[in-house]
């Protein structure tokens, strides 16, 4: 059965001998691009390079593509707020740089840190996207009369108790007073991993860990509050 979360037709990261002969045959053309390895970073960085390649066409830019993967992408039994680092999903990029394994990378900008390293700058933004957060509804529940009631009232047609799957503080503390009768519940991983787990039975030792009773069967999250701009990027 094919799985409707797989990434699909994402940019594969050059191999270190491949990248090190473009940079001895093309040494003023060549910049190594660096990225986390998520699909929404992938499709991000390849948007990037696509926009870079038409800025400069006269030069036949070079733009290898070297992925790795951050603390944060490692953490996912935590809440982000608990662990009490800085730079989760940004470290080991900023190390890249700042060594010259590569020349750029490409970042969502809320993952960055208030204060970058020394030696380390923004040096573009890209057009904005869709600023809004977007509520996703479980599959199960888009065809029912639950669903046609949050089409038109959103979260408030939900029923007290109701368990909104959401990683980010803010969102958490806005919507929290707005709705107090819901349940907010951290929910962790990469984009296409979340909207797994909105679609699937809560998991056990997810209840164990965080001492919940709850029935057999019982799904983790109603809805998930994400950003509709990864949403539209991943299509």
């Amino acid at each position: 059965m094919t799985d409707p979360y797989a990434p699909v037709g994402l940019p594969e990261a050059d191999a270190p001998e491949e990248i090190a002969q473009l940079r001895a045959q093309h040494p003023a053309t060549t910049f190594v691009v660096g990225s986390r390895k998520s699909q929404l970073a992938l499709v991000q960085t390849e948007h990037v390079r696509s926009v870079l390649r038409a800025a400069h066409t006269e030069q036949s830019l070079q733009l290898p593509l070297t992925t790795m993967t951050t603390t944060g992408d490692h953490i996912l039994d935590r809440p982000l707020a608990t662990i009490g680092e800085k730079s989760l999903f940004t470290k080991e990029l900023e190390v890249a740089l700042l060594d010259g394994s590569v020349d750029l990378v490409v970042h969502s900008l809320k993952d960055l840190p208030t204060t970058l390293p020394d030696g380390l700058d923004i040096g573009a933004v890209l057009v904005r996207e869709d600023p809004r957060d977007a509520i996703v509804l479980r599959k199960d529940l888009v065809d029912t009369e639950l669903g046609a009631r949050m089409a038109k009232e959103g979260l408030a047609a939900l029923p007290a108790g109701a368990r909104i799957g959401t990683s980010s503080v803010r969102r958490r503390a806005q919507l929290k007073r707005a709705f107090p009768q819901l349940v907010f519940s951290d929910v962790r991983g990469n984009l296409n991993t979340r909207l797994r787990k909105l679609d699937t039975l809560r998991d056990e030792a997810e209840k164990e860990n965080e001492g919940e009773e709850e029935e057999e069967g019982e799904h983790a999250y109603t809805t998930l509050i994400l950003a509709a701009a990864g949403l539209h990027r991943l299509g």
